[in-house]
């Protein structure tokens, strides 16, 4: 049975964070760690995390030494990991208990390092448990096969969903990117000659943020896109440009489920 090594990045999210630490630990596929990293909390989620530690020795929080944003936050986490496979999860999303499995037995079959699958979305203000959480109907649809041309169009994976297999690629970090971090590493894999594999199963559930929040104002993040095609993959203007629509054309597709 392979150890995966689950990545969580924390801040302020006493709310959500139990939510989400329990449907990790009542995965079926029960060889795991939890690795948690607290971007400095003002909230009391650092001594939640470490209630969860003291009643379950899998899960492994740490503090980071200073505010850096989710992507430092998962790269300390991921320096920590003892794992086959490295996954992801916000603490503010959830899994449905057979996700590692099923998503373990596809990838031995895939012939892909790096695997992602369908998943709910649900409203933010829904704030039970996985068990809890009652097929709604808005799934978040997968591309059965993705490669680096494809992934520049549009960015396939949900970071929810997203898995790799470390002994292939070793760890692999994101670069410290203010967002849009988890889109810059899923293309880092690609472009060295790996596609990724979807699994078509709804496996995992994203809370919708509420409209007028930033993350949900997808125009706030056209320059963070902008930044990535053409710092981080050196992208000429005109494949910059293309990129860039055919990531609009995404985000508004998704925003209708």
């Amino acid at each position: 049975m392979p150890l995966v090594s689950v990545v969580m990045p924390v801040y302020n999210s006493a709310v959500t964070l139990g939510a989400a630490v329990r449907s990790v630990l009542t995965q079926t596929h029960s060889d795991l760690e939890l690795l948690v990293t607290d971007d400095q909390s003002s909230d009391g989620s650092m001594d939640l995390l470490e209630e969860f530690a003291r009643q379950d020795e899998r899960v492994r929080p740490e503090a980071a030494p200073e505010r850096g944003g989710a992507g430092r936050a998962r790269n300390l986490a991921m320096e920590r990991a003892n794992g086959d496979y490295i996954a992801f999860l916000d603490s503010d999303d959830m899994w449905l208990p057979e996700k590692l499995e099923r998503q373990l037995a596809f990838a031995a079959t895939a012939r892909a390092p790096l695997t992602f699958t369908a998943y709910y979305k649900m409203d933010a203000d829904h704030v039970g448990e996985s068990s809890d959480f009652e097929p709604n109907g808005r799934i978040v649809p997968v591309q059965e096969r993705v490669d680096y041309r494809a992934m520049l169009l549009q960015d396939h994976i949900g970071a929810l969903t997203a898995m790799y297999d470390r002994t292939v690629l070793g760890t692999r970090l994101m670069p410290e990117m203010p967002k849009r971090q988890d889109y810059a590493l899923w293309l880092s894999i690609m472009r060295d000659g790996f596609d990724a594999a979807g699994l078509p199963e709804p496996l995992a559930v994203y809370r919708a943020q509420r409209p007028g929040s930033l993350s949900s104002n997808k125009l706030s993040l056209i320059p963070y896109n902008w930044a990535l095609y053409r710092e981080h993959e050196q992208l000429s203007v005109p494949r910059s440009t293309r990129a860039l629509a055919g990531a609009a054309w995404h985000s508004l597709r998704k925003r209708r489920i």
